[in-house]
């Protein structure tokens, strides 16, 4: 009895102060027996999923760090933060003049040593040459000093020159072998050069949304050194810590809602659980869960968002949106009993289906008041 006469005070209390304000107090709390709404609902009581909220924060797929390959002055960077880029766009351009002087000396160099090829492959001809005509004049000769027609001396002559363009012959071969060495060499450093001209100008590697840029037109790029950041495209997940004790809950491949409080469409997201890491933080005792996101305008890295782990089930009272009517802090439900319509004092909870849940206020089975003004 004292509790509904607090209440009864403060309502009292509650529309003198709005008086005193020069306000009129709440249309849902000064209509009476006069008051008719455009149309009337009955507030439904059901079963609703009792649900734990996981916060998290919306994440790109992947995060690309792009870098450089080379060191060089950066001369354009073609991207801002938000710019869309396909696989394959240009991103940033560093000066290529020193690379450009890297990869004309190394060609220089293939074509000094494709030149001594050449070279060694003509003394090579040359020395079979000799080397043939050394053998054929040895063998000759030995013939002839076992028919007595020539002398042991010049036998002995044309061994020692057979000898020698063997050994020349032997030469010219290593120096053709030395000189291919040298230009396979020379082959490998332009074509490193070729590659570092290659790097001056950094592409996309995947299609996505450039995060972050963190370099200038006449800063100076070296590897190891961030210039962009990447989101790819393709579906978000949302990186929400669980704790503990409801870690078991959840199962790879899980269908579970997911609130994201920024957009402008308040509908729960359906997400998939696609990764729960096995170890818990030491700290808070929670896992980290990974939820892919369904595609959709607006969704961006870095948002909040809530992960909605199903408890079990609870009853409550569902109304129209436009049954409930908001001022200041208060809300109000219109409600009909004796043949008059009669403000009632309510505590919302969560949308569901375009419905309101009530906490407190109304326990399921009364006609509500319709109108415009509501759910506002």
């Amino acid at each position: 009895m004292r509790k509904i006469i607090l209440n009864i005070l403060s309502i009292v209390l509650f529309s003198a102060v709005l008086a005193g304000c020069g306000q009129e107090p709440p249309a849902a709390v000064k209509r009476g027996p006069g008051y008719e709404p455009e149309s009337s609902a009955v507030a439904e009581r059901t079963v609703l999923p009792r649900l734990f909220d996981a916060v998290g924060t919306v994440q790109a797929k992947t995060d690309i760090r792009v870098e450089a390959q080379v060191t060089g002055r950066v001369l354009e960077v073609l991207v801002r933060p938000g710019d869309r880029v396909a696989k394959g766009d240009k991103l940033v351009v560093l000066d290529s003049r020193a690379s450009n002087t890297r990869l004309e000396r190394s060609r220089q160099a293939l074509a000094s040593a494709r030149s001594q090829v050449a070279q060694a492959r003509d003394a090579l001809d040359s020395a079979k040459a000799a080397y043939n005509k050394s053998e054929s004049t040895y063998r000759r000769m030995s013939t002839l000093f076992e028919q007595k027609v020539v002398t042991a001396e010049e036998v002995e002559k044309a061994e020692s020159a057979y000898l020698q363009a063997k050994a020349a012959l032997s030469r010219a071969e290593q120096g053709v072998s030395g000189a291919e060495a040298q230009a396979r060499e020379a082959g490998k450093l332009v074509q490193e050069a070729d590659i570092d001209m290659g790097y001056t100008t950094i592409t996309a590697q995947e299609a996505g949304e450039v995060a972050k840029r963190l370099v200038e037109p006449g800063d100076l790029a070296f590897p190891n050194k961030a210039l962009l950041i990447l989101h790819t495209s393709g579906a978000m997940h949302l990186e929400a810590m669980v704790r503990e004790a409801l870690i078991g809950r959840i199962r790879l491949g899980d269908s579970l809602s997911v609130v994201i409080t920024a957009l402008s469409d308040k509908t729960p997201l359906t997400g998939v659980v696609q990764e729960i890491e096995p170890l818990a933080d030491p700290v808070t005792r929670s896992f980290l869960v990974k939820v892919r996101l369904p595609d959709r305008p607006g969704l961006y890295p870095g948002m909040f968002g809530r992960l909605l782990i199903p408890l079990g089930e609870r009853e409550t009272v569902l109304v129209p949106r436009e049954a409930v009517r908001h001022v200041g802090q208060l809300e109000t439900v219109m409600v009909k009993g004796d043949g008059t319509w009669q403000p009632v004092y309510v505590r919302t909870g969560r949308t569901v289906n375009g419905k309101v849940e009530i906490l407190s206020g109304l326990s399921g089975g009364e006609t509500v008041g319709l109108s415009p003004e509501g759910g506002r």
